[in-house]
Protein backbone atom coordinates (compact mmCIF):
# COMPACT_ATOMS: atom_id res chain seq x y z
CA UNK A 1 0.00 0.00 0.00
CA UNK A 2 0.93 3.67 -0.63
CA UNK A 3 1.67 5.62 2.25
CA UNK A 4 0.44 8.63 1.07
CA UNK A 5 -3.05 6.60 0.48
CA UNK A 6 -2.95 5.30 4.12
CA UNK A 7 -2.89 8.87 5.24
CA UNK A 8 -6.41 10.15 3.93
CA UNK A 9 -7.62 6.80 5.79
CA UNK A 10 -5.47 8.02 8.64
CA UNK A 11 -6.99 11.72 8.92
CA UNK A 12 -10.88 10.58 7.80
CA UNK A 13 -10.70 8.17 11.11
CA UNK A 14 -9.23 10.41 13.62
CA UNK A 15 -11.39 13.85 12.03
CA UNK A 16 -13.82 13.31 14.44
CA UNK A 17 -11.64 13.03 17.69
CA UNK A 18 -8.91 15.43 16.66
CA UNK A 19 -7.93 18.52 14.92
CA UNK A 20 -5.95 18.50 11.76
CA UNK A 21 -2.76 20.06 13.00
CA UNK A 22 -2.77 17.38 15.63
CA UNK A 23 -3.89 14.48 13.13
CA UNK A 24 -0.54 15.54 10.61
CA UNK A 25 1.61 15.57 13.82
CA UNK A 26 0.59 12.46 15.00
CA UNK A 27 0.92 10.95 10.79
CA UNK A 28 4.44 11.97 10.72
CA UNK A 29 5.39 10.69 14.68
CA UNK A 30 4.54 7.69 13.74
CA UNK A 31 5.70 7.08 9.54
CA UNK A 32 9.57 8.81 11.22
CA UNK A 33 8.92 5.55 13.83
CA UNK A 34 7.86 2.42 11.89
CA UNK A 35 9.81 3.61 8.44
CA UNK A 36 12.47 6.25 9.86
CA UNK A 37 11.05 8.45 6.84
CA UNK A 38 9.95 12.34 7.91
CA UNK A 39 7.87 15.05 6.23
CA UNK A 40 10.09 16.16 3.26
CA UNK A 41 10.81 12.28 2.81
CA UNK A 42 7.32 11.64 1.89
CA UNK A 43 6.98 14.93 -0.47
CA UNK A 44 9.89 13.82 -2.21
CA UNK A 45 9.26 10.19 -2.83
CA UNK A 46 5.22 9.83 -2.59
CA UNK A 47 4.70 6.33 -3.96
CA UNK A 48 6.24 5.43 -0.90
CA UNK A 49 4.80 1.98 -0.68
CA UNK A 50 4.58 0.11 3.45
CA UNK A 51 4.23 -3.61 3.43
CA UNK A 52 1.01 -5.27 4.75
CA UNK A 53 2.39 -6.24 8.20
CA UNK A 54 3.58 -2.09 8.35
CA UNK A 55 -0.39 -1.43 7.93
CA UNK A 56 -1.17 -3.49 10.37
CA UNK A 57 1.20 -1.76 12.82
CA UNK A 58 -0.83 1.48 11.51
CA UNK A 59 -4.23 -0.39 12.06
CA UNK A 60 -3.47 -0.81 15.67
CA UNK A 61 -1.96 2.87 16.49
CA UNK A 62 -4.93 4.23 14.99
CA UNK A 63 -7.27 2.05 17.52
CA UNK A 64 -5.22 3.45 20.07
CA UNK A 65 -5.51 6.84 19.16
CA UNK A 66 -9.14 6.42 18.78
CA UNK A 67 -9.30 5.57 21.96
CA UNK A 68 -7.38 9.12 22.93
CA UNK A 69 -4.58 7.09 24.04
CA UNK A 70 -1.58 9.50 24.16
CA UNK A 71 0.57 8.47 21.24
CA UNK A 72 3.62 8.83 23.38
CA UNK A 73 2.36 6.23 25.33
CA UNK A 74 1.66 4.21 22.45
CA UNK A 75 5.11 4.51 20.62
CA UNK A 76 6.60 4.24 24.32
CA UNK A 77 8.75 7.36 24.10
CA UNK A 78 8.78 11.31 23.62
CA UNK A 79 11.06 14.25 22.69
CA UNK A 80 12.05 16.28 26.16
CA UNK A 81 14.96 19.04 25.80
CA UNK A 82 16.39 17.51 22.26
CA UNK A 83 16.94 14.32 23.92
CA UNK A 84 14.77 11.05 24.06
CA UNK A 85 12.80 9.71 26.38
CA UNK A 86 11.28 6.54 26.78
CA UNK A 87 7.36 7.21 28.61
CA UNK A 88 4.85 4.42 29.89
CA UNK A 89 1.69 4.15 32.34
CA UNK A 90 4.27 4.69 35.18
CA UNK A 91 5.41 8.20 33.59
CA UNK A 92 4.01 11.51 33.77
CA UNK A 93 4.42 12.56 29.86
CA UNK A 94 7.54 15.54 29.66
CA UNK A 95 5.74 18.33 28.79
CA UNK A 96 6.72 21.57 27.04
CA UNK A 97 6.14 23.95 30.45
CA UNK A 98 9.25 21.48 32.25
CA UNK A 99 11.26 21.93 29.54
CA UNK A 100 11.04 26.00 30.31
CA UNK A 101 11.87 24.79 34.12
CA UNK A 102 14.90 23.34 32.92
CA UNK A 103 16.12 26.15 31.29
CA UNK A 104 16.01 27.98 33.81
CA UNK A 105 18.18 25.96 36.12
CA UNK A 106 20.78 26.18 33.49
CA UNK A 107 21.16 29.53 33.21
CA UNK A 108 20.78 30.31 36.38
CA UNK A 109 23.74 27.99 36.91
CA UNK A 110 25.15 28.63 33.58
CA UNK A 111 29.33 28.78 35.09
CA UNK A 112 30.15 25.72 33.20
CA UNK A 113 32.84 24.71 35.12
CA UNK A 114 31.11 25.10 38.51
CA UNK A 115 30.25 22.01 39.70
CA UNK A 116 26.61 21.66 41.19
CA UNK A 117 25.26 19.14 43.42
CA UNK A 118 21.49 18.75 42.76
CA UNK A 119 18.70 16.51 43.92
CA UNK A 120 15.24 16.03 41.67
CA UNK A 121 12.09 15.20 43.86
CA UNK A 122 9.70 12.59 42.39
CA UNK A 123 11.74 12.43 39.34
CA UNK A 124 9.31 10.44 36.50
CA UNK A 125 11.30 9.79 34.07
CA UNK A 126 14.20 11.37 35.16
CA UNK A 127 13.52 14.27 32.03
CA UNK A 128 14.53 17.03 34.83
CA UNK A 129 17.77 15.68 36.21
CA UNK A 130 19.23 13.65 33.15
CA UNK A 131 18.65 17.25 30.84
CA UNK A 132 20.59 18.97 33.64
CA UNK A 133 23.01 16.49 33.51
CA UNK A 134 23.37 15.96 30.05
CA UNK A 135 23.84 20.19 29.90
CA UNK A 136 25.88 20.29 33.01
CA UNK A 137 27.97 17.31 32.90
CA UNK A 138 30.32 18.42 35.97
CA UNK A 139 26.97 18.53 37.97
CA UNK A 140 26.18 15.14 40.33
CA UNK A 141 22.71 14.53 39.94
CA UNK A 142 20.53 12.73 42.43
CA UNK A 143 16.69 11.71 41.75
CA UNK A 144 14.19 10.22 44.08
CA UNK A 145 10.48 8.95 43.33
CA UNK A 146 8.38 6.64 45.56
CA UNK A 147 7.45 4.76 42.17
CA UNK A 148 9.80 1.45 40.92
CA UNK A 149 8.05 1.32 37.53
CA UNK A 150 8.99 5.27 37.06
CA UNK A 151 12.36 4.61 38.16
CA UNK A 152 13.01 1.51 36.15
CA UNK A 153 11.96 4.14 32.88
CA UNK A 154 14.25 6.63 34.44
CA UNK A 155 17.38 4.92 34.76
CA UNK A 156 16.46 3.38 31.17
CA UNK A 157 16.38 6.56 29.84
CA UNK A 158 19.54 7.74 31.62
CA UNK A 159 21.50 5.08 30.57
CA UNK A 160 19.87 5.81 26.72
CA UNK A 161 21.05 9.50 27.35
CA UNK A 162 24.63 8.46 28.50
CA UNK A 163 24.51 10.05 31.53
CA UNK A 164 24.83 9.41 35.35
CA UNK A 165 22.66 10.17 37.68
CA UNK A 166 21.70 8.31 40.78
CA UNK A 167 18.05 7.64 41.57
CA UNK A 168 16.97 6.34 44.36
CA UNK A 169 13.60 5.13 45.94
CA UNK A 170 12.03 7.07 48.57
CA UNK A 171 8.42 8.32 49.86
CA UNK A 172 8.99 11.98 50.28
CA UNK A 173 6.08 12.70 52.50
CA UNK A 174 7.24 9.82 54.82
CA UNK A 175 11.04 10.98 55.11
CA UNK A 176 11.83 12.79 57.88
CA UNK A 177 14.85 14.32 56.70
CA UNK A 178 17.18 14.05 53.41
CA UNK A 179 20.47 13.23 55.83
CA UNK A 180 18.62 9.70 56.35
CA UNK A 181 19.40 9.09 52.69
CA UNK A 182 22.13 7.40 52.99
CA UNK A 183 23.37 8.55 49.02
CA UNK A 184 22.66 11.94 49.85
CA UNK A 185 26.24 12.30 52.14
CA UNK A 186 26.48 16.16 51.01
CA UNK A 187 25.11 19.53 50.94
CA UNK A 188 22.91 20.15 47.88
CA UNK A 189 23.24 23.53 45.59
CA UNK A 190 19.84 22.80 43.87
CA UNK A 191 16.70 20.91 44.38
CA UNK A 192 14.14 20.91 42.03
CA UNK A 193 10.21 19.31 42.11
CA UNK A 194 7.63 18.62 39.55
CA UNK A 195 5.01 17.34 42.27
CA UNK A 196 1.69 16.52 42.42
CA UNK A 197 -0.26 19.75 42.59
CA UNK A 198 -3.64 19.44 40.80
CA UNK A 199 -6.73 19.53 43.05
CA UNK A 200 -9.43 17.23 42.12
CA UNK A 201 -11.95 20.24 41.81
CA UNK A 202 -9.66 20.68 38.40
CA UNK A 203 -10.45 17.46 37.26
CA UNK A 204 -13.03 19.13 34.96
CA UNK A 205 -10.08 21.14 33.37
CA UNK A 206 -8.00 17.72 32.13
CA UNK A 207 -7.97 16.52 29.06
CA UNK A 208 -9.31 12.24 28.70
CA UNK A 209 -5.87 11.90 27.33
CA UNK A 210 -4.59 12.54 30.74
CA UNK A 211 -7.58 11.52 32.84
CA UNK A 212 -7.79 8.59 31.82
CA UNK A 213 -4.28 7.40 30.90
CA UNK A 214 -1.81 9.49 32.86
CA UNK A 215 -1.00 8.52 36.50
CA UNK A 216 -3.27 9.94 38.97
CA UNK A 217 -0.19 9.58 41.69
CA UNK A 218 1.76 11.71 40.27
CA UNK A 219 -0.88 14.54 38.83
CA UNK A 220 -3.88 14.80 41.83
CA UNK A 221 -3.74 15.95 45.34
CA UNK A 222 -6.35 17.02 48.01
CA UNK A 223 -8.20 19.87 47.72
CA UNK A 224 -7.95 20.64 51.29
CA UNK A 225 -4.10 20.66 51.39
CA UNK A 226 -2.96 21.04 47.46
CA UNK A 227 0.56 22.80 48.77
CA UNK A 228 1.15 19.18 50.67
CA UNK A 229 4.38 18.30 48.26
CA UNK A 230 6.14 21.91 48.33
CA UNK A 231 5.79 22.48 52.08
CA UNK A 232 7.29 19.10 52.81
CA UNK A 233 10.39 19.44 49.86
CA UNK A 234 10.80 22.98 51.57
CA UNK A 235 10.96 21.83 54.84
CA UNK A 236 13.52 18.94 53.95
CA UNK A 237 15.38 21.51 51.85
CA UNK A 238 16.50 24.10 54.59
CA UNK A 239 18.83 21.54 55.94
CA UNK A 240 19.58 19.66 52.99
CA UNK A 241 20.43 22.95 50.64
CA UNK A 242 24.05 24.44 50.62
CA UNK A 243 24.25 28.72 51.50
CA UNK A 244 22.66 30.39 48.64
CA UNK A 245 21.25 26.92 47.30
CA UNK A 246 18.48 27.34 45.19
CA UNK A 247 14.70 25.54 45.22
CA UNK A 248 12.84 25.59 42.08
CA UNK A 249 9.62 24.07 42.04
CA UNK A 250 6.74 23.72 38.95
CA UNK A 251 3.66 24.60 40.98
CA UNK A 252 -0.34 25.01 40.24
CA UNK A 253 -1.08 28.23 37.96
CA UNK A 254 -3.81 28.70 39.98
CA UNK A 255 -1.22 28.66 43.72
CA UNK A 256 1.37 30.79 42.69
CA UNK A 257 0.21 33.52 45.71
CA UNK A 258 -0.10 30.83 47.90
CA UNK A 259 2.75 28.76 47.27
CA UNK A 260 5.05 32.13 47.53
CA UNK A 261 3.62 32.75 50.81
CA UNK A 262 4.54 29.05 51.98
CA UNK A 263 8.11 29.80 51.14
CA UNK A 264 8.44 33.04 52.99
CA UNK A 265 6.95 31.34 56.12
CA UNK A 266 9.82 28.83 56.02
CA UNK A 267 12.54 31.62 55.65
CA UNK A 268 13.36 31.35 51.97
CA UNK A 269 14.35 34.40 49.97
CA UNK A 270 15.18 35.95 47.28
CA UNK A 271 11.46 34.11 45.48
CA UNK A 272 10.93 34.81 41.60
CA UNK A 273 7.54 33.28 40.16
CA UNK A 274 7.84 33.22 36.57
CA UNK A 275 5.26 32.11 33.43
CA UNK A 276 5.30 29.38 31.22
CA UNK A 277 5.00 29.75 27.46
CA UNK A 278 1.25 29.97 27.83
CA UNK A 279 1.12 32.57 30.00
CA UNK A 280 0.58 30.91 33.30
CA UNK A 281 1.94 31.11 36.77
CA UNK A 282 4.21 28.19 36.32
CA UNK A 283 7.88 28.42 38.15
CA UNK A 284 9.07 29.49 41.14
CA UNK A 285 12.83 29.81 42.45
CA UNK A 286 13.69 30.31 45.53
CA UNK A 287 16.87 30.99 48.07
CA UNK A 288 18.19 29.58 51.00
CA UNK A 289 20.74 32.22 52.48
Amino acid sequence: MILKQYKQHFFKELESVFDEMEIESFFFLISEHLHEIKRIDLALNPNYEILDEDVEKWNFILSELKKEKPIQYILGKTAFYGLDFFVNENTLIPRPETEELVEWILEENKEYEVKRSVLDIGTGTGCIPISIKKNRPNSTVFAIDISKGALEIARNNAKQNETDVLFIEQDILETKSLNEIKELDLKLDIIVSNPPYVRNLEKQEIKKNVLDYEPHLALFVEDTDALLFYRKIAQLAKEKLSENGQLFFEINQYLGKETIELLQALGFQNIDLKKDIYGNDRMIMATLK
